[in-house]
This record gives structure tokens, sequence and C-alpha cells, in this order.
């Protein structure tokens, strides 16, 4: 085992991929020589050169479009957005090109790229800069997203990503970068996490929480702390919400008889309640509680730091959650 910083462990899966294969190169705003507004790249410029970890013009729109093109003739390009919010800017791009153009050409062109963006509370970035679109990604067939919750996942996710066929959104939260984390020392470059398949993080009997992004190591702390009290709990990091691996969240479910979703975005028509719903033909004679969701509240997101941490999920407001449940 050796401790990794969360950055450290995307610019790993970046190099060990670029290296494997020609044909993966970036695009992006600051990608190059400055290595990333999140310095996820750092190096990459110097090793790679220009024409692979490449600057791009402040237009969302125009660097996703140009990895479609790159996808289409046979390159793999990693596209970094560094806001998901700016996503909004190219969505004609990634719902309406991106996702669909294999399906419209019959499978006659594939679209084998990558968007690497962030989400994050807990900066004060305000309304238009800590959006959770994870949900509003996941909405659109073709595409597929993936969301770490540490270093590993980081890394192995991203490296499955990029060898993927199919268009992949990696959604990364930028309040870990600067984190340190636990990797296995065979977490090399063969490392490579499968999508559509959840990990059990922690076994138990009496409540089941799904919990996505950060939300796992704050679900952990709390499960943690009830086992003090008694209260066994199962946490499950789904890893990629599309796929989505229902089956295993439904197995946990029919144990524990309780279920809990915990997700940094908004609360209404979101994750936590496709994942409500997705389970409950499997599971709907088996709970023993109706499902609970701990999300942020439907409002703009604020700028100011005070206000901001009422909005943000954090431990306190879970473990509020899991003791009404049980």
């Amino acid at each position: 085992m050796r401790k990794i910083y969360y950055r450290d462990a995307v610019r790993e899966a970046l190099d060990e991929e670029m290296a494997r294969d020609p044909m993966v190169m970036m695009i992006g705003e600051d990608v190059g020589p400055n290595g990333g507004t999140w310095k996820a790249n750092l190096g990459l410029w110097e090793k790679y050169g220009d024409l692979r970890m490449k600057d791009s013009p402040i237009s969302e729109s125009g660097i996703v479009g140009m990895g479609v093109g790159m996808a289409l003739t046979g390159m793999r390009p990693i596209v970094e957005i560094m806001f998901s919010d700016f996503m909004l800017v190219a969505m004609d791009q990634i719902a309406n090109q991106m996702a669909k153009i294999t399906y419209m050409s019959g499978g006659q062109r594939g679209v084998p790229m990558v968007i690497r963006t962030t989400i994050g509370l807990g900066r004060a970035s305000a309304a238009q800069h800590s959006q959770c679109l994870n949900s509003l990604l996941a909405y659109f067939p073709g595409l597929k997203v993936a969301v770490p919750s540490d270093a590993y996942t980081a890394k192995g996710l991203l490296k499955t990503a990029i060898r993927d066929n199919a268009p992949v959104v990696v959604v990364e939260h930028r309040m870990q970068y600067s984190q340190q984390f636990d990797m296995p020392d065979d977490a090399d470059k063969n490392l490579l996490l499968p999508f559509g398949k959840a990990k059990i993080m922690r076994e138990g009997t009496d409540l089941t929480i799904v919990a996505t992004s950060t939300m796992v190591g704050k679900s952990l702390t709390v499960a943690e702390h009830m086992a003090k009290d008694g209260v066994n709990i199962e946490v499950i990091d789904p890893r990629t919400i599309k796929p989505f691996d229902y089956e295993t969240v439904a197995r946990s479910v029919k144990k524990t008889g309780k279920l809990l979703v915990v997700d940094e975005g908004n609360t209404s028509f979101g994750i936590s309640g496709e994942i409500g719903f997705g389970i409950m033909k499997d599971v709907f004679y088996d709970l023993e509680a109706p499902m609970m969701r701990v999300c942020a509240p439907d409002v703009p997101l604020p700028f100011s730091p005070v206000l901001e941490k009422l909005v943000v999920p954090n431990e306190n407001m879970i473990l509020e959650a899991v003791k009404k449940l049980v």
C-alpha cells in the first residue's frame, strides 16, 4: 500500500494510457504547459508534446466538437472541462453528437472519447461553478458516466474510460485533488475497474447506504460511528451511475430492509430518486421503512461559505437520516 494524492492518481492514469496508445491525447483549457487548472496534468506536456497535450481557446462547444471529430477519425481524445457547469455550453455537442453518432450511423462510426470534468461543493464557487450535473449526463442514452470516490477509483475508472469504445464522462471531485489516499501496490498500469459493477465498501446488516463521490467517505465515517452503538451499516459505492449496478444494491437492501442514498446533487429529479425507483420492483416487500435520501436542497448554490455549509451534505446530515431509519 502506498499513499498518493488524488490528482497524482489521475496523472498516472493519463500518463500510462498515453504511453500505451499514441492515439490518446488531451485537449482543453490550460492542459498544456500550465499542467491543468487542477494540476492533474503536470509534466505531461513536456513528455508528450504540444500535439498531444493541446491548449484550447475558451470555447467548450469547440473543444467537445473537436474531440468528437478526432474520435471519428480514429483518435482517442480526452477533453477536459474544468467545471461541469461549463458542459451546458457544449450540450448540443455532448447530447446530440457525442452521445448519438454511433446510433445514428447504425454502428458504423464509434466515438471513443472521454470528457474529464469536475464537481465540488465546498470551495465557495457559487451557483455557476458548483453544480452537480451527474443525473443530467446520465439521462442521455449513449453516454457512460463514471464517478470516482477516491484515488484508486479515479485511476482505475479513468483508464477503463479511455479504453472504452463508447463516449464516457468521468466526473472528478475537485475537493479531493489535494487529498491523499491509500493506493494498493498492484494498482499499476494494468488497473482497470469495470463499469456497471458497484463495490461494497463496508458490509452490514441493519441499513444500506448508497453514496457517490465524496459522500462515500462521509458515509463510511458515519457507519463507523454508528457501529459503536451496535448499528451495522452497509456502504456501497456504485462507481458508475451509467451503467448502474442495481443488482448489488437490491441484494443489499433485501438483506438490510432499509435504504439511504447520499448524493451531492439536488434532491429533486436526481440520482437518488432513480436509484430508489430502479430497485423498487425487487425490494418492495423487503423494505422495513421508506427509502430516504440526503442530497443538496433545490436552490442555486450560495457563494457565502457560511451559507454553502448549510447545503453541502455532511456527516451530521447523514447521521440524522440514519438515526431516523434505524
